[in-house]
Parts: C-alpha cells; sequence; structure tokens
C-alpha cells in the first residue's frame, strides 16, 4: 500500500478543497457544468474520463483500454487489475475481486473497514471502491470530504451522457441492465453504513435520495453566469498568466485555462525554457523538495510543457475560444514556439538583461511583443523602444517584480507615461502586469490607459511548491470577481470623447422662449 498511498497523497496535496466528485457515466451528469470540476478532486470509474479530466480511474474490465486511448488518457492515476502502459498518467495495479467470490458483506466490509493497511482491492461495484478510495484521501487529509456522486442513475433505460458516443462495453443492454440496477441497493447501503464517517456524500441526480439535482449543484458551487455579450470583453485585454502552477500535468493544465475561460479571461499564458541551459549546473543539482525527486533539476524539468502538451494546449484553447501565448525565456524556447504561429510572444522581467536574446527576438519576429519592465529604469525603457521597431504590436508593460508588489511600489502613473509615448510610437500599446494584491492597481491602469492586464492564477495549493501571494486561486471565485472589477470599470471609463449624454437630464437646457 506505500507506494499506492504516496500516489494518492501527492495527487491530493494538489487541491485546496476538500471536495471529492465520483464520475459515472449516467446521463443525469449532463446537467452538470464542468466548470464545477475545475477545483476538486475527481475520481473516475471505466471511461468516464471521456466526460471529463479525472484525477483517479479505477477499472477492471479491458475494454475500458479501448475508451481511454480514444478519450486521450485524462486521468492522472489509473488503478486497475489489468496490464495498462498509457502514454500519461501513472498505473497501479492491484486485485481484482468478483463479486461472486466473497459476497456483498464482504464488499461493504471492506468498504467501512477502519485499518489504514487493509489491501486496496477493485470491487464488482466500482463505486464502491471509488469510495474507499475518498475515505483515504479524508485519511490523508485529516479531515471531512464532501463527496458528489455525478453521473450515477442506476437505470440502463436513461442511457449514457452524450460526451460518451461510442460505447465500447461488450454488454447488451439487457446485460447492463441486469449489472446496473442491483447497484442502488448498494449504494443506498453505502450511504447508510458511512453516515457517520469522513465522507459527507451527496447524490445529484432525482431518485428519491439524491440530496440535490445537478441545476441546484450548479447553483450551489458557480456564482451566476453572466450572458456571453455581457461577458464579452470592450476592449481590454485580460490574461491569466498559470506560469507553470499546472506542475507540467496535462489534467490540471485543462482545469486551469477552462476554468480562466468561464472567469472571462481573453488569453491565458503558460512559459517555455530550456531548463539546461537556463539555470546553472549549481542550481539544477540543488536539493529540493517535490513529488518529483531530490533535485531542483528534477522539480523543473516536470513543470516544462512537452510539445503534445503544447499542442493539447493550442487545439484546447481554440476549442474553446480563447487564445493562448507563452513567455519565451530563452532562444531555444523562441524556436520552439514559432511552430504554432503565435499571436502574441511575452518576454518576461526575469530576462531584462538578456539582450542579446530580445535583440534576436525583435530582428526575427514580426508579430506582437508583450514586454514586462520589471527592474529595469528609463534606459532599458529606451533601448526597447530602439530595437523593437518591426513588430505589429509592442505591449509594454509596467511591472514591479516584488511579490507582492507594495501599493507605493505599483507606480501606475509610469501607465500615463507609456500612453503618451504611444502617440509618438503607434505600435506601442501600454499594459499592466499585475504582482500587486486584489484588482484596484489593475482598475487604475486600465483608467490610466492600459489596455491589457496580466495577473497570475493557481489552483489551490501544495504542501510542497512555490506559490506567489498574489496569485488568484481558479478553484474559488477570485479571479471571475477580478476580471467583474476589470469589466466594471472598463464601463466606468467610458469614451475619451466629450458630449451631452441621454442620462443627462433636460431641465438643465434653457429653454428657446
Amino acid at each position: 500500500m506505500g507506494n499506492f498511498l504516496n500516489r494518492v497523497r501527492n495527487i491530493a496535496s494538489t487541491f485546496s478543497t476538500d471536495t471529492i466528485f465520483i464520475l459515472g457515466k449516467g446521463a443525469s451528469i449532463d446537467e452538470i457544468d464542468p466548470e464545477i470540476l475545475v477545483g476538486a478532486l475527481v475520481i473516475g470509474v471505466n471511461d468516464s474520463e471521456r466526460i471529463a479530466p479525472c484525477d483517479i480511474t479505477v477499472f477492471h474490465d479491458s475494454w475500458v483500454h479501448q475508451a481511454l486511448e480514444e478519450s486521450g488518457w485524462r486521468s492522472r492515476l489509473y488503478v486497475t487489475s489489468t496490464d495498462l502502459d498509457p502514454p500519461r498518467g501513472e498505473v497501479e495495479r492491484v486485485r481484482y475481486v468478483a463479486g461472486s467470490q466473497d459476497g456483498s458483506d464482504m464488499m461493504m466490509t471492506r468498504l467501512v473497514s477502519d485499518n489504514p493497511d487493509s489491501e486496496f482491492v477493485i470491487e464488482d461495484v466500482l463505486f464502491l471502491s471509488a469510495l474507499r478510495l475518498a475515505r483515504i484521501i479524508a485519511q490523508i487529509r485529516g479531515k471531512t470530504q464532501k463527496v458528489y456522486m455525478l453521473g450515477f442513475d442506476f437505470s440502463a433505460d436513461q442511457g449514457y451522457s452524450a460526451a460518451i458516443g461510442k460505447d465500447y462495453s461488450l454488454n447488451s443492454t439487457d446485460d447492463r441492465a441486469f449489472i446496473i440496477a442491483p447497484q442502488e441497493y448498494y449504494f443506498i447501503n453505502a450511504l447508510y453504513m458511512l453516515r457517520e464517517s469522513e465522507l459527507d456524500i451527496h447524490h445529484v441526480g432525482k431518485r428519491r435520495f439524491s440530496s440535490l439535482s445537478g441545476s441546484e449543484l450548479n447553483a450551489q458551487l458557480i456564482p451566476e453566469k453572466k450572458s456571453t455579450s455581457e461577458r464579452a470583453h470592450q476592449g481590454v485585454l485580460i490574461t491569466a498568466e498559470l506560469t507553470t502552477n499546472h506542475f507540467g500535468d496535462r489534467q490540471r493544465l485543462e482545469r486551469m485555462v477552462r476554468a480562466a475561460k468561464a472567469a472571462g479571461a481573453d488569453f491565458v499564458k503558460v512559459q517555455k525554457r530550456d531548463v539546461d541551459t537556463f539555470y546553472s549546473k549549481e542550481q539544477l543539482d540543488a536539493k529540493y523538495v517535490s513529488p518529483f525527486g531530490d533535485t531542483f533539476r528534477d522539480y523543473r524539468n516536470q513543470l516544462e510543457l512537452s510539445q503534445s502538451d503544447f499542442e493539447f494546449l493550442d487545439q484546447l484553447c481554440k476549442s474553446l475560444g480563447v487564445r493562448w501565448f507563452a513567455s519565451v525565456l530563452d532562444q531555444p524556447s523562441f524556436e520552439f514556439m514559432m511552430q504554432f504561429n503565435p499571436e502574441l510572444v511575452k518576454l518576461p522581467s526575469t530576462i531584462s538583461e538578456h539582450t542579446d536574446y530580445l535583440a534576436y527576438v525583435a530582428k526575427n519576429y514580426r508579430a506582437g511583443i508583450v514586454l514586462s519592465t520589471g527592474m529595469t529604469d528609463t534606459t532599458y525603457e529606451n533601448w526597447v523602444i530602439e530595437t523593437f521597431t518591426d513588430c505589429e504590436k509592442l505591449y509594454l508593460m509596467q511591472c514591479n517584480s516584488a511579490y507582492p508588489t507594495p501599493q507605493h511600489d505599483c507606480n501606475i502613473g509610469v501607465i500615463r507615461h507609456y500612453r503618451d509615448l504611444s502617440l509618438k510610437h503607434p505600435h506601442l500599446a501600454p499594459a499592466y502586469s499585475s504582482h500587486d494584491f486584489g484588482w484596484m492597481p489593475s482598475g487604475m491602469a486600465v483608467a490610466a490607459g492600459a489596455v491589457m492586464v496580466e495577473k497570475h492564477v493557481k489552483l489551490g495549493n501544495t504542501e510542497w511548491a512555490h506559490f506567489d501571494a498574489v496569485a488568484l486561486d481558479l478553484a474559488t471565485s477570485e479571479f471571475r470577481e477580478f476580471v467583474a472589477k476589470i469589466r466594471e470599470v472598463e464601463v466606468v471609463v467610458g469614451s475619451e470623447e466629450k458630449k451631452v449624454n441621454e442620462s443627462e437630464h433636460h431641465k438643465y437646457f434653457r429653454g428657446t422662449a
């Protein structure tokens, strides 16, 4: 159990909420807004990862292999009794116990066992294994977990989620009804037996034992959404800066992108660097504690997205209708990024002294440049303006590199200076990279003329990773509220044309008599 527990512990540590979703494939799950899954640990049974990315998938039938191949392997850990070698995700091989081997009583006994060393097995009734996993996670976290059961309709007649499409199961319709119908009994029994456990279990659906419907869950976990037209930006571009807070984990990356898009971001941004050349050997060999190894090299290599990860990000953003770009910190990374024909490239404050590389980008790239000015002064500003003359757009970002930036060092007045510069250099656009707390400095930057604002985001906290204190948590409503405030500022700033508005009352006009 040791290695298995460590894998589960590492996954559980990447979430800040005490919520667990267990995914079935019933049609009722189509009522659920996928945004609610972003900030919580998700356990899937069989091929339910085809509906939404999962953190842990549990299965024992070999037909699931083909279904997972189609979905693109969207789980971080596969707990299975079968021989599996996925291109992505870890595998934990465990024993499968058929229901006929020792009867339902033993299944329920294993579910409620409090022995931390007891064997974890795949049960015939898969959601019982998922609930057992939820208990293990609760014990790891040392607190009660709220568990939502989604897509468990216990009725073959209602069919599968629309996201499933092709059914790879070898069971006929009659066989499926025979298998599914008795599971309701096991679920009701589990609710009773776990009523005083560390799990607070809620069935979502329209069964007599359901705690709430899908629409009620949406209303409970997601703030009221604005219509698409209301959420469309009115000019200022808002970038959700993911940095490397995806930890090189494609499932976590997808959740962050979906959450940023749902909150109203125009862009998401990631990072790309060549680890072996960007850092010194001494830095890379230094001790660093993380789930990925014992050195800083292990940690940094894990944080980098691969070729296939970037291809996945590109397709995901296109499918969601959100744009993306990357900070490219060195020439190999810049050359790599060109295959995606990016509309923007970010040059962060981190490399403001790497002028040879910056000049190379200025010479070889004609689209949009986003350039942060942290730790620099007017000497650097003049060099940038003289060097980046051929790019289509130069978003010059006022930035202070302290995390967090003290209010007296935000210097929003620099935005006005950049706007004045843009009158002389039309390709220049004032922008703001926020390393401060909250929304107000970013709102003031918009009022001063910024046409792009960038805010760091994260997805929960972990026990081992460093997060800057100003990153907004996508697992909560923080970033959504930030976007809403910026849009409100846009409305208040309004037009620069001075005119009489319809809201101005007629009583202030002279009569014509």
